[in-house]
């Protein structure tokens, strides 16, 4: 749902976000409006801080970069129209070589390498799929989406491919060598 008419940029929604009255708020920028989602559920958490873990300890043994959860990510900017988009994945992976200098204060001002969402059951298909064509026009690299105990569907430039529930997820070229079997992040 829309919460607000006018348009306004990445850095005046960092600015709205932390005011008293989004304090409760899960919140995302789309095309410079505010859009805002529902609290998650039990299950939603459970299976993004699974992930979160096992790729967690994968990126930190090798000091491959960052694990986030729910962190904002500047997908698009644009200073002509005010029209930017500030996703939030909910657990995301950015690799070292683009943020030498550490985390940024604020939002990361560029996509990260791996999204991940975890479907909802109030998420659309439309939503997801919207989610989806923002993060791989942006230039994120792979994108899993997850269906809780059912299946899970990674995208890529090249397409998509879905994995069912006794297959596993492929770090690609973007996690060399991680894997992640399904039956472990799904309760």
């Amino acid at each position: 749902m829309v919460i607000q008419q006018k348009f306004i940029s990445a850095a005046e929604f960092w600015e709205l976000s932390h005011q008293p009255e989004y304090a409760n708020k899960v919140v995302e920028l789309v095309g410079g409006e505010i859009v805002e989602m529902s609290r998650l559920g039990a299950e939603h958490g459970f299976i993004a801080g699974k992930t979160f873990r096992y790729i967690d300890e994968f990126v930190e043994k090798g000091n491959l970069g960052y694990v986030t959860t729910e962190s904002g990510y500047i997908l698009f900017k644009n200073p002509h129209t005010g029209k930017d988009t500030v996703r939030g994945p909910d657990v995301a992976f950015v690799r070292l070589e683009h943020a030498p200098d550490g985390l940024p204060e604020g939002y990361f001002p560029f996509p990260p390498d791996l999204a991940i969402e975890v479907v909802s059951p109030n998420d659309t298909a439309y939503d997801i799929d919207e989610k989806v064509a923002d993060y791989l026009r942006a230039g994120v690299v792979l994108v899993w989406v997850l269906y809780p105990r059912k299946r899970a569907i990674v995208h890529t430039a090249q397409g998509e491919t879905l994995i069912g529930l006794q297959g596993a997820l492929d770090g690609g070229e973007v996690l060399p060598g991680f894997s992640l079997p399904l039956a472990r992040i799904f309760p």
